[in-house]
């Protein structure tokens, strides 16, 4: 026994195999062997190297978006008279992000107060102070007195304290107020890094000049490297009429894509611009809106003036990848090329 595992022991360290080695002289073996072999070669030069180029070190950007908006537009609306919008009034916040709402259309409900009155019928609709009582304020724009009013002598509504005269949203503006957001530019200034390979890059490239900037207009084929864009322009190319989403809003996702190949000048690392619509039809919840309000005293009384803001929410995101010449993961794919051709 003892003696065997000695043989065992010296066998594994005192003995060298290899391969037995044939030589076929066959035509349709050996071309078939070599075709296979070109195959081989031709996806590692084509493919690994040439199209995935894997003999670099590929990096994620840092990005940061920051945005300006322009233009003016005027309404007329009864309860308003004529007013003058610019970019303070219409944008959604103010400051500039990457995520933004562009007013287009609103319900404005003017003079409300804190104060009691009835809620719309439609909402709360009544006979008795009982119905009130045992009513749900999930739906009501204030807190149930527990009284029923009259409207008619059939009917009525349950009284609420609440910013009155409570909103009635039931008719949105056709066509929208703010149309005119069609001709609104968007100035979008992106900044990127690659911290690996300590590249640093903007989207106003060496051909954009600010008496350029005054002037261009974003369009895929014959401007694509315009920073400005008309939001008529945007919507277009998400397949969408600006008149039908301004109405009731949506969401437009504005995508910045770069892949660049920085083992060429930089000058080649440039961006190009992708838009998606982010909304559907649903008629259960249709289009983007939210609440805004603009607070003000009168003879002493808290009041103010209620905007039901129908808008388009613009989300810019960055993507991108740089590669650069690297010797380690060459040598890696050179190793799994030289692997498969030895099988």
């Amino acid at each position: 026994m003892g003696h065997k595992f000695k043989k065992e022991i010296s066998d594994f360290f005192f003995e060298y195999d290899t391969p037995r080695m044939v030589l076929v002289r066959d035509k349709k073996v050996g071309l078939t062997f070599r075709l296979i072999q070109f195959g081989v070669l031709c996806y590692i030069v084509g493919w690994v190297f040439l199209y995935e180029k894997g003999y670099q070190a590929v990096d994620d950007i840092i990005s940061s978006v920051s945005v300006k908006m322009k233009g003016i537009a005027i309404t007329n609306v009864p309860t308003m008279g004529t007013e003058i919008w610019d970019v303070a009034d219409y944008v959604f916040p103010p400051q500039g992000d990457s995520s933004f709402v562009v007013m287009t259309n609103f319900i404005i409900t003017p003079e409300q107060q804190m104060r009691n009155c009835n809620e719309l019928p439609e909402v709360a609709p009544c006979k008795t102070n009982d119905d009130c009582k045992a009513m749900s304020t999930r739906l009501t724009q204030g807190l149930l007195t527990g009284k029923c009013l009259p409207i008619n002598n059939e009917m009525g509504s349950c009284e609420v304290y609440a910013w009155c005269p409570v909103e009635n949203d039931n008719i949105v503006p056709s066509p929208p107020l703010l149309l005119q957001a069609e001709n609104f530019t968007l100035f979008i200034k992106n900044s990127i890094t690659f911290p690996r390979h300590k590249v640093n890059r903007q989207n106003l490239v060496e051909s954009v000049t600010s008496s350029y900037l005054r002037n261009c207009s974003y369009h895929k084929e014959k401007d694509p490297l315009c920073p400005v864009f008309r939001l008529g322009y945007i919507a277009e190319q998400t397949g969408q009429i600006f008149s039908n989403i301004a109405q009731k809003g949506g969401t437009i996702g504005i995508v910045i894509d770069w892949h660049c190949d920085l083992d060429w000048p930089l000058k080649h690392c440039k961006p190009t611009y992708h838009f998606h619509g982010l909304h559907d039809d649903n008629s259960v919840s249709k289009g983007f809106n939210f609440r805004h309000a603009r607070y003000y005293k009168e003879d002493g009384i808290k009041k103010r003036t209620l905007f039901k803001v129908f808008g388009i929410r613009f989300d810019i995101l960055v993507n991108g990848k740089g590669g650069k010449f690297d010797i380690i993961p060459t040598m890696t794919t050179i190793g799994s090329g030289i692997g498969i051709f030895g099988v």
